[in-house]
């Protein structure tokens, strides 16, 4: 196996909160806002972020997998072998946040790697939604294992491929602009304070290299595949940035390559806004993208699936009878497929053959 594709070193945990319900600044805003909760009111269309906006404060925090409910998912059959020719079958991963053995796992169950972690899927299709590092113990093994299993793949005739996810930016921006102060819209702000408030890894730091940053750099923000129109985050954020598949990733590339500071925090601003696609008016944001970019549904991380549901553990870390997360949520008139199962706080990292019955 290359060499940080395995156990990562031991590491300290970000520390935990118990109240771990979504801040209100991560909330969509503009035509398509969502509450956070049932019966909460929308901020104001034309108030661009919230007052006190910012990144810099926790996303979503880190939840040690003893403090709240365990999530589990039914197991999912292996395929019993697949195709050496053509075009193989689809499969999507939802955010792995550092968890590399979960990971390893999941791929294994799913027959798309070996137990040694090489590629044994044949022709077979498989796209990471983003989010590879911060809060797990090993987000640097995590991208080594996804750079190798691409070229694995790619010799046998399937492919491996991997979207940009707000985490990304996150881990740029911190590498690259450090202490530079930014306009947070809210303030200054730093992508070094943001990156360590939202679960940044020293370890990672220290074994970031020259290629990680580059493989980083190049990820497309938005494709479309058999009629799946696969993004990182549940937000609309995407239609800034072009009217075609082609255009968002040109434009979002070009950003990163630019190097500006402000420029690039805006992007992962955008990036890190959730919910479009929940309650009412969700369907309808999810067309927009659809009618804008193609496919049929939209297939997204980002959100872990019981905040999307709106029932998580209590705060007191007592199990509340909360939801059990078989697998992948589909929601906004099954338009729109969440793939975050939420494993930095205790559920599953799910990886999902497409098409998905409802």
């Amino acid at each position: 196996m290359t060499q940080g594709a395995g156990q990562g070193p031991a590491v300290e945990r970000t520390a935990t909160l118990r109240d771990f319900r979504v801040p209100a600044y991560v909330h969509e805003t503009g035509p398509y806002a969502q509450s956070a909760h049932p019966g909460d009111t929308a901020p104001p269309a034309e108030e661009a972020y919230p007052e006190g906006y910012t990144p810099t404060q926790r996303d979503l925090p880190v939840i040690n997998r003893g403090d709240t409910v365990q999530v589990t998912v039914e197991p999912v059959p292996a395929p019993m072998q697949q195709p050496t020719t053509g075009k193989g079958p689809l499969y999507v991963v939802g955010d792995v946040h550092g968890y590399l053995d979960e990971l390893l796992a999941a791929l294994q169950e799913q027959g798309l790697v070996d137990s040694a972690g090489t590629w044994c899927a044949g022709t077979a299709r498989l796209w990471f939604l983003g989010d590879f590092t911060d809060r797990g113990p090993d987000g640097i093994g995590v991208i080594d294992l996804v750079m190798r299993l691409s070229a694995e793949a790619a010799a046998a005739g399937g492919y491996c491929k991997a979207l940009m996810g707000n985490h990304e930016l996150l881990l740029l921006g911190a590498k690259r602009f450090n202490d530079t102060p930014v306009n947070s819209g809210a303030g200054t702000a730093t992508f070094q304070a943001a990156w360590l408030l939202n679960g940044g890894q020293k370890t990672d730091m220290d074994r970031l290299q020259d290629h990680h940053l580059q493989w980083m750099a190049r990820l497309d923000a938005v494709e479309e595949v058999d009629g799946h129109l696969l993004l990182h985050s549940d937000t609309t954020a995407y239609l800034d940035y072009g009217r075609s598949i082609e255009e968002v990733n040109d434009t979002v590339r070009e950003t990163i390559t630019r190097n500006d500071a402000d420029e690039v925090w805006d992007l992962f601003r955008k990036f890190t806004k959730r919910f479009s696609f929940r309650d009412e008016g969700g369907a309808d944001a999810v067309r927009s993208l659809l009618d804008t970019y193609g496919g049929t549904r939209v297939v997204h991380g980002h959100s872990p699936i019981p905040y999307l549901l709106g029932e998580v553990g209590s705060e007191d870390g007592e199990d509340d009878g909360g939801p059990v997360v078989a697998g992948p949520h589909v929601y906004a008139d099954g338009l729109a497929i969440a793939m975050d199962g939420g494993v930095t706080m205790a559920g599953k990292l799910l990886v999902q053959k497409l098409p998905l019955n409802d």
